[in-house]
């Protein structure tokens, strides 16, 4: 059983999360669903009929197109649980209906008080999410990341620096519990800059790391990065893993 103010959240890959309040059951960027040692349950990273029969009224977020984001397996979904509802960004090229909200960012969904939603903008494709529910305030980036490529020339890099920071800045009215931000190994030694910063700023309880495919390794490092800030930063192991989460004010 789940209180309120509480969440049971999983790791399931990247940056795919489920979040199990004291009311709601709430799937972020689902992606793989190919099960780890191949037994389809929720502690081995993937999504079961098992797992949505037992809830009510399931609501799954897309934060944008990308494969590593969006696997349309989801909306078979319906097929285990016809209460679903689905939150998706406007790239996404599917049909709206009764359960599917098409999203631009900036927009605002209040259900009765239920649950609130707000879409917050990116830098790459797509939308981030902020999410009241249950007593919880929770925050999914999706692509939204300071993207430091070397790649990319100084006033390139610049721009990206301003571009999240700005986005970013329009976070701060609100108090997050639960951060979920990009730690993408890709990036080198600049895989912190986007995480640190939200950490800075907008000082969730918890940050929790997506975006790093298998390199579990890398969660490690991060939570070391921000141990001087006062906020906990999530260490994953592996798919699956369950993370538990009370917030005590």
């Amino acid at each position: 059983m789940v209180r309120d103010k509480e969440a049971i959240i999983h790791h399931l890959f990247h940056s795919g999360v489920a979040i199990k309040t004291s009311n709601h059951f709430l799937i972020f960027d689902y992606y793989n669903d190919t099960p780890k040692k191949g037994i389809r349950k929720i502690d081995n990273g993937v999504i079961s009929k098992k797992d949505l029969n037992k809830e009510e009224n399931p609501i799954v977020f897309v934060t944008h197109s990308h494969h590593d984001h969006f696997n349309p397996i989801i909306f078979e979904w319906e097929k285990w649980n016809e209460d679903i509802t689905y939150i998706l960004s406007d790239d996404i090229e599917v049909e709206e209906e009764d359960n599917r909200y098409i999203m631009k960012k900036y927009q605002e969904i209040n259900w009765s008080n239920d649950i609130y939603i707000k879409t917050y903008g990116t830098t790459d494709q797509g939308l981030s999410y902020y999410v009241e529910v249950d007593g919880l305030n929770i925050f999914h980036s999706g692509d939204l990341n300071w993207w430091h490529w070397k790649k990319f020339s100084s006033e390139k890099q610049q721009v990206e620096e301003e571009d999240y920071k700005k986005e970013i800045e329009k976070l701060k009215e609100k108090d997050v519990d639960i951060a979920f931000v990009p730690v993408d190994p890709r990036l080198e030694e600049f895989y912190h800059l986007a995480g640190r910063y939200f950490a800075e700023t907008i000082k969730p309880k918890l940050l929790i790391p997506i975006h790093f495919s298998d390199n579990y390794a890398i969660t490690k490092n991060f939570s070391k990065e921000i141990k001087d800030l006062q906020v906990d930063g999530a260490i994953i192991e592996k798919r699956g893993e369950k993370i538990r989460f009370r917030k005590s004010y």
